[in-house]
This record gives structure tokens, C-alpha cells and sequence, in this order.
């Protein structure tokens, strides 16, 4: 995964008052709704309940979530009350309000109430989950070319940390389009693979465990729900159940699935990790995620990140098996907990507007359906033809060259190249468009994810369309044409303003 960063401005040169002095909040009547009046049309008629620029188009809900006014005012609400009485908010308000917010999640998906916690963000949950985790030399972290950025780095620090023990690093190698079929063999014949390539390894540490005398090793494997880059529904399900039959860990990096992925039952899954933004499809406030652990695994989470006053000491654990898990995630430290609250607010909100199945109906027909018709006009083709993996985003190929397989093909999209068409993508999305959708490499290919939302229509993957074809041209005439050996950018300046997961199948430019 490639992502480029804009250099951050001298903190002198940025005026709070003068980014906000255009923002004007008086013309806007979509901060409340009537809960016994219908809602209106999926479609450009839900604009008037989200805060967008009246010229902008959003069609990357995926990467940041979008929060609705009506759940922005309650926010708003609970600041107030909060600085009415800082003392008595922290101290006896917020307590039984995170209760309830984790309850409602936690019937959500299927789950016993003391087996959720909330924390900031996914990468957050994932990290603590992995740090917890008391390694052993021999043990294996499994991934995909797909994992997240930064969840693919946090198994790489664990096995770079300077301290021992740590964990083998081995990948899925993962390249679309793929059926769900396909994933699950590729992902048991890596098991298989890596315990035939060490046969005086015992992998038999279980998460049950809470003895490890005479134990050997463990593999974590980390599996998408619904992978970030591409955007493609994985069937983690059936993953689970491999990790079952061969004794391996399964940590679900679930970030997108919460309020995009219909009948998700913890209970019955049984995964042995899961963790969820509520911020991107759930409509909360960022930042905002689920942890699930459920209880005959929370032994092994001894700390939070980071660590709460409510830690218990080795000793008292090894009486108890009782890390006080729910208890050490009430309080981390002073912070704004508004986000963790909001999904009462907001999934009041998604009852209103007709609750899970009809939400999610309409996202992913017009997912499925969007990027069949962005396709034709582009001339290409989406990721997933069959719509087995299409939720609520869509993969779509642009109109640029694809690189050629051969031992003589040469790459056209190398990091140098990719860095100069990021940050002409950002000018003409921010500057001539007014839109954004995620762009990224994958497989020698240039594909744009679109994220369908309530507020989305036809006419939105039109305008995209319209917008990607105008700027591939220009990026074909003043970029690629020039990106030959003599001419290239330096890579090394190009490596300097980039993070590189060397992850060669796919990779963000935009």
C-alpha cells in the first residue's frame, strides 16, 4: 500500500478562524427529524440531513464516514452537558451512557455486552490485541497482500521489535478478482504451507490457553471482512472456520463492516478477535470502534492502550483469569468520549430511516449496479462481476494503461510514478472537481473505489465518470508519457514522501 501525504504546513501559516469563516450552518434544517414521519427517498433528497458542501460529492464515505446533523446535534448536546459540569459528567453522567452505547452495539452484532469495549479507531483495536499477545520465538503472524497499511506494519513491528521474542511475518498473496472459493483455499494451503516448511514446530497454542507449560507456538492470522484496498467483501466467515479445523488464531479486522454487512452474528461466528469502526458506515462520530473479545479469550488482553488505572497485577490474573477487560476500557484517561456515545444517536437514526436491511439494500443495488454502468463508461470493467464480493463499495478500472506480465515487461506504475499522479489526482479532486473517490494500484492496474451511501444516486457515478475520464487523459499526456528512465522523478525523494507496505498486488495513490 502506497499513501501519500500532503507536507504539512508551518503550524503559523494555518488561522482557525479564517477555515471556518465560510462555514454557515443558518440555512441548514436537516439537524433534527420527525422519528413519526417517513423519512425521504434514498438519494440526493438525504443531502439535506448530512453536512457536504452543496458542490461537493462525496463518494468516499468508506474512508472517513459521514455523520449525519441529527446525530451531530445530539453530540453537540452531550458537549454541553459535559462542560456544564466537567466533574460530574466524567464522574457519574458518561459511565452509564457508554454502558448502554455498548449494549446497543453489542446486540447489533450479535455479541454478550461484557465481551464489547470501544476504542478510538480499528488500528487502535488491532494494536492492542497484537501487543497483548505474549509471544514466543517460532510464532507466526499470517496477513494478505490486501491488510491494511498500518495493520500490515503492526505485524511487521512486532516481528522488528528489538526486543525478543517475536513472530514470523508470512503473506496470502491475494490478486482480484478472486472468488470467495479461491480466498479460502489460498488461505488453507498458506497454513498448511508454513507448517509443512517447519516440521519441528508444534503449533498448538490455542487462545484458550491459559497455561502454556509444555506449549510450542501459535499462528495469528489477520482476515478481512471487507478489505480496505480493494474494497471487497471476503469471506472471513469460512476463514474462521479454517482457522478452527487447523488450530490457528483469527484476529478479523472488521473496520468496514459495522453498518455496511447485513446478519453479522459474533455469537455464532465465534471469531477469536473482531474489531469494527462505527464511524465509517455506522454513522458515529470518528473516532469510533468496536472491540470484540469474547470472555474465554480476554484473558490475554492483560492491558489497554494505554494502560488504565483499573490494570490488574500478574498475580491477581493468575488467580482470577480475570484481566478486567470491559472495566480497564471505561477509562484510559481524559478524553472526549462524545464519539463513543454516538451510536445511540446514531443508530436511532438508522432505525428512522428504515434500519439495517433497507440501508443496506439500496447501497449495495446501487453499488452493484454503478459500477457496472461507471465501467461501461469507461470503456473497462468492475473487480467483481458477479457481485459476490460487492457490498456497499465498488471496484472500477480507469482508462489508463494496464502493465503487461511478461519477464520483459517493464512497470509503468513505479513508486516515482505513482507519488507524481497523487498529487496531481489530489489537485483535481480538491481544486476542479469537488470530489474524491479512492484510487489505487492494484495488479498492474489503476482502479477508483466508490463508496455508496444514502445520499447517493446514478448521477453521481456519472459525474465521477465524467471527472476520472478528463483527468486519465491528462495524467496519460503529462505523466506517463514522460515517465521514461532519464525523466522519471527521483524515487528517493518519491520514497521520502510516501509509506511503502512493499505490498506489490495493490497500493493507494489517492
Amino acid at each position: 500500500m502506497l499513501l501519500i501525504r500532503s507536507t504539512a504546513p508551518k503550524s503559523t501559516d494555518i488561522d482557525p478562524a479564517t477555515i471556518t469563516a465560510n462555514i454557515d450552518t443558518s440555512e441548514r434544517d436537516g439537524f433534527s427529524y420527525d422519528p413519526s414521519s417517513p423519512p425521504p427517498a434514498f438519494g440526493h433528497d438525504m443531502l439535506k440531513y448530512f453536512g457536504f458542501d452543496k458542490e461537493y460529492v462525496n463518494v468516499n464515505h468508506g474512508s472517513y464516514g459521514s455523520l449525519p446533523l441529527p446525530v451531530l446535534a445530539e453530540c453537540n448536546k452531550l458537549t454541553l452537558l459535559a462542560e456544564a459540569n466537567p466533574d460530574k459528567w466524567h464522574r457519574v453522567t458518561y459511565m452509564p451512557l457508554l454502558v448502554k452505547a455498548r449494549e446497543e452495539v453489542a446486540t447489533l452484532i450479535h455479541a454478550e455486552h461484557d465481551e464489547v469495549v470501544i476504542v478510538v479507531n480499528t488500528t487502535h483495536g488491532i494494536n492492542a490485541i497484537m501487543r497483548n499477545i505474549e509471544w514466543r520465538e517460532g510464532d507466526v503472524i499470517l496477513n494478505t497482500t490486501v491488510t491494511y497499511g498500518a495493520v500490515a506494519r503492526t505485524a511487521q513491528y512486532m516481528a522488528d521489535r528489538s526486543e525478543a521474542p517475536r513472530p514470523k511475518v508470512y503473506t496470502v498473496e491475494l490478486t482480484f478478482p478472486m472468488t470467495h472459493a479461491e480466498i479460502v483455499a489460498a488461505f488453507r494451503a498458506k497454513i498448511k504451507e508454513i507448517k509443512k516448511n517447519h516440521p519441528n514446530t508444534v503449533f498448538d497454542i490455542l487462545p484458550t490457553d491459559t497455561k502454556l507449560e509444555g506449549k510450542g507456538n501459535r499462528i495469528v492470522a489477520i482476515i478481512d471482512s471487507i478489505s480496505s484496498n480493494p474494497g471487497m467483501y471476503q469471506p472471513w466467515k469460512e476463514m474462521v472456520k479454517v482457522c478452527e479445523e487447523e488450530g490457528v488464531w483469527s484476529l478479523i479486522d472488521a473496520a468496514h463492516s459495522i453498518g455496511q454487512e447485513l446478519n453479522i452474528d459474533l455469537g455464532a461466528t465465534q471469531p477469536d478477535f473482531w474489531v469494527s469502526n462505527c464511524h465509517k458506515w455506522l454513522f458515529a462520530k470518528r473516532g469510533c470502534a468496536v472491540v470484540y473479545v469474547p470472555k474465554r479469550n480476554q484473558h490475554i488482553i492483560r492491558s489497554t492502550m494505554p494502560t488504565s488505572h483499573e490494570y490488574p497485577s500478574v498475580e491477581s490474573v493468575r488467580e482470577t483469569s480475570d484481566t478486567k477487560f470491559v472495566l480497564q476500557h471505561q477509562w484510559t484517561g481524559t478524553m472526549d468520549f462524545i464519539p463513543f456515545l454516538s451510536v445511540i444517536a446514531a443508530l436511532k437514526f438508522r432505525k428512522w430511516l428504515g434500519g439495517e436491511d433497507v440501508i443496506n439494500g439500496y447501497t449495495h443495488k446501487l453499488a452493484y449496479e454503478g459500477g457496472k454502468h461507471l465501467a461501461s463508461i469507461f470503456g473497462t470493467e468492475v473487480m467483481d462481476p458477479s457481485g459476490e464480493a460487492t457490498l456497499s463499495m465498488t471496484n472500477v478500472r480507469l482508462p489508463l494503461p494496464v502493465e503487461g506480465t511478461g519477464p520483459d515487461a517493464r512497470p509503468i506504475y513505479t513508486k516515482a510514478v505513482q507519488a507524481q499522479i497523487a498529487r496531481f489526482l489530489q489537485q483535481r479532486f480538491f481544486e476542479t472537481w469537488n470530489t474524491h473517490p479512492g484510487v489505487y494500484v492494484h495488479s498492474g492496474a489503476v482502479w477508483a473505489r466508490i463508496s455508496v451511501q444514502v445520499w447517493t444516486e446514478l448521477a453521481d457515478f456519472e459525474y465521477v465518470g465524467k471527472a476520472m475520464i478528463s483527468i486519465c487523459k491528462e495524467i496519460e499526456e503529462e505523466i506517463l508519457a514522460n515517465a521514461t528512465e532519464e525523466n522519471e522523478i527521483n524515487e528517493e525523494k518519491a520514497s521520502e514522501e510516501t509509506v511503502d507496505s512493499e505490498k506489490a498486488t495493490g497500493c493507494w495513490i489517492a
